[in-house]
């Protein structure tokens, strides 16, 4: 279940804003904020390129999008995930939307990439008062990184001190994601939880 109404209303996306969808995947969510910003709203489709030789073709996936009816306001971008954004993105977005994906940002395939430098791009993209909202599978508290790679989980208090090192306020949780019940040491993939994972939603504001 995605909650798709609830997680809209947390994220506060309205008419007319200007959207990034990090790592869009098959482009469900881009194709739901495209709908809820309407034609004086974009949404980019974000494909870090560190991932762009994945099989499944995602800059492809998300080029897609904006071919279909009513969905012409996407625009699928793709460039290195700790690049810095030119003059004219800065100060420019409303909300930048990561869904069960930050974590990946710490794995082996991504070569690397300065995670730091990554919330610093968001940080300066998004407008004063902008939204960064972040979805992930939860680990167990305490855990910090290490399972990010083996398990596909990121510990929530992991997330909140490196997206508040880039200068965010943490500004609400949702638990609408949440499953008490979760083993948290079973991998996200395992048939026993898969698609019930216990997962966070934390909103950072830039000041």
């Amino acid at each position: 279940m995605r909650h798709p109404a609830e997680l809209v209303a947390f994220a506060k996306v309205k008419a007319g804003d200007v959207v990034v969808d990090v790592w869009p995947g098959g482009g469900y969510w881009s194709r739901l904020f495209s709908t809820v910003v309407g034609p004086k709203g974009k949404v980019y489709a974000y494909v870090p390129a560190e991932i762009t030789g994945f099989k499944s073709d995602p800059l492809a996936l998300a080029k897609a999008i904006s071919t279909e009816a009513g969905h012409g306001n996407v625009e699928a971008t793709s460039y290195p995930a700790a690049e810095q954004p030119a003059s004219d993105m800065v100060n420019k977005v409303d909300v930048v939307w990561t869904f069960e994906n930050y974590h990946d940002l710490h794995d082996s395939f991504m070569k690397g990439a300065d995670v730091n430098a990554f919330n610093q791009a968001v940080f300066k993209r998004l407008k004063s008062g902008g939204y960064y909202i972040v979805a992930d599978h939860a680990a167990a508290a305490g855990t910090g990184l290490k399972n990010t790679e083996d398990l596909h989980r990121i510990d929530p208090a992991a997330v909140k001190a490196e997206v508040e090192k880039a200068g965010f306020v943490l500004d609400g949780e949702s638990t609408v994601l949440a499953v008490p019940g979760d083993d948290h040491q079973l991998k996200i993939f395992d048939p026993a939880i898969r698609g019930k994972t216990d997962r966070f939603v934390l909103r950072f504001k830039k000041p």
